[in-house]
């Protein structure tokens, strides 16, 4: 009974705004409490007090031993497959707080939304979250691999779910279309979200997003009229050449200006052997998890044989 009221004065304590004594609260709870259902309801106030501190380094923690937790086939919390996918959703969901906060790493959310089960919870009962996965990527180049991938999941999702920044990334690597792409850009940036999880990234995205145009653009156009790019970019003439001239300064962008012609004449781009190799190894881990993961859900009989 003592126990069981000290869960309920941590409950108290969130509701009345003292998150810190909340947090306080819970832990010790959690180390008393046998009861593991209930452990996993404080846990998960634990993370809701730790969010709203904005303790992100403490709330990736707590995230993480709610994803183990959830994904963890023995807990009799989730015995219905169901429950597990509506956790899961939960967790991506408070998820955007932290990895939209978190100064260090931005790249988490693609590591946790683009696991096969929680892509699978997201694609069948929660698209919107699509909006920030395609966020991420956006504002996150190193993950090309992984970007392939997510585009052909974005071409199967498009009839049934559509937003500035999905539709966006279908123009430019689906349909091709640098004129839709130019109208999603200037809907992206009147996004409103009421959560504010894309909101800090806003500059960072249209950086992007400019740059996903002009990579993709100049790949299918060898020479670029300075006129037209400014055009596609949304920017003026004089903006857009600064822009690309820094860009190509800063290696983002193999190419050169000739200004006698006002043109952007492309580079050839030949990655050397070591991109390669990185390449092909990271794919490699990739699968090898995958199947790892499925025969340790396979039964001892089907693992044997």
């Amino acid at each position: 009974d003592q126990i069981e009221a000290l869960y309920q004065y941590a409950k108290f304590q969130f509701e009345c705004g003292n998150y810190s004594g909340a947090a306080d609260y819970l832990y010790q709870y959690r180390a008393l409490c046998t009861n593991s259902e209930r452990s996993l309801s404080a846990l998960w106030g634990k993370l809701a007090a730790e969010v709203l501190m904005q303790n992100w380094v403490v709330a990736v923690e707590e995230l993480n031993r709610l994803k183990e937790i959830i994904d963890s086939k023995v807990d009799i919390s989730f015995s219905s497959p169901l429950n597990q996918v509506q956790s899961r959703i939960w967790l991506m969901h408070w998820s955007l707080f932290i990895f939209f906060n978190h100064d260090n790493d931005k790249t988490q959310i693609i590591d946790l939304f683009n696991q096969d089960k929680y892509l699978n919870a997201i694609q069948t009962s929660a698209p919107h979250l699509l909006r920030y996965l395609a966020t991420a990527f956006i504002i996150n180049k190193r993950r090309r691999s992984q970007f392939k991938d997510f585009i052909r999941v974005i071409q199967q999702e498009q009839h049934s779910y559509k937003d500035p920044i999905t539709e966006f990334l279908a123009c430019v690597f689906v349909n091709y279309d640098f004129d839709g792409a130019q109208k999603k850009m200037k809907e992206c940036e009147e996004v409103e979200d009421g959560n504010g999880s894309t909101m800090p990234l806003r500059d960072e995205f249209l950086k992007n997003a400019r740059l996903f145009i002009l990579e993709t653009y100049c790949r299918i156009h060898q020479r670029i009229d300075m006129g037209v790019l400014a055009g596609k970019l949304n920017m003026d003439y004089e903006d857009a050449e600064r822009w690309i001239v820094k860009r190509i300064r800063n290696s983002e962008l193999d190419a050169k200006i000739d200004t006698e012609t006002g043109t952007v004449i492309m580079e050839p781009n030949h990655p050397n052997v070591y991109e390669q190799l990185i390449e092909h190894t990271k794919s490699l881990s990739g699968r090898t998890y995958k199947l790892a993961s499925q025969l340790m859900e396979q039964s001892p009989a089907q693992a044997a044989r």
